[in-house]
């Protein structure tokens, strides 16, 4: 990983961290079949409070799916927290377009209002990881051919 060359860049890795720490509080109670019922109970109490609805009954096939989606979740998070990148973010912002736009397509065919909250999350963190990518490799490709690409640069693309 090359050493962090100035401020936009710092900002831009506590953005990484940030997204990461996000996803390891939400996220960290999907992992078991012993938590997750208390996380769904806890959303869909909330939800049903806030007139938000109330999710679907547990069965087996949904608890193991929350575990998986929770598990992967929380090592990817445990990744970011300790090693932030331009590339991880790239990936992490490409991940969170993927969820949001299939959380976007559940709440289009009736799933609990509850879920707003989370793919408003998910939007933007994935701007704050996207869009300094994407302004990054617009004013790289805008150099001319004969200048000299600052060290690192290489690292710094979206999903490179």
């Amino acid at each position: 990983m090359p050493a962090v060359t100035g401020p936009a860049e710092r900002r831009y890795l506590r953005v990484v961290r940030a997204s990461a720490g996000y996803d390891l509080v939400v996220t960290a109670g999907f992992c078991t079949p012993w938590s997750y019922p208390l996380v769904h109970a806890a959303l869909s109490g909330l939800g049903d409070r806030l007139g938000l609805g109330t999710l679907p009954a547990l069965e087996p096939a949904q608890v193991l799916y929350a575990n998986l989606l929770g598990s992967i979740v929380v090592v990817w998070a445990v990744l970011r927290l300790r090693r932030p990148s331009h590339r991880y973010g790239g990936y992490d912002g490409a991940a969170r377009a993927l969820f949001a736009l299939w959380q976007a397509t559940a709440l289009a065919h009736g799933f609990a209002p509850v879920l707003w909250p989370f793919l408003a999350m998910e939007v933007a963190f994935g701007v704050a990881e996207l869009a300094p990518l994407a302004w990054s490799r617009l004013r790289r490709d805008a150099v001319p051919a004969d200048s000299v690409e600052p060290a690192g640069a290489s690292d710094q693309g979206v999903l490179s």
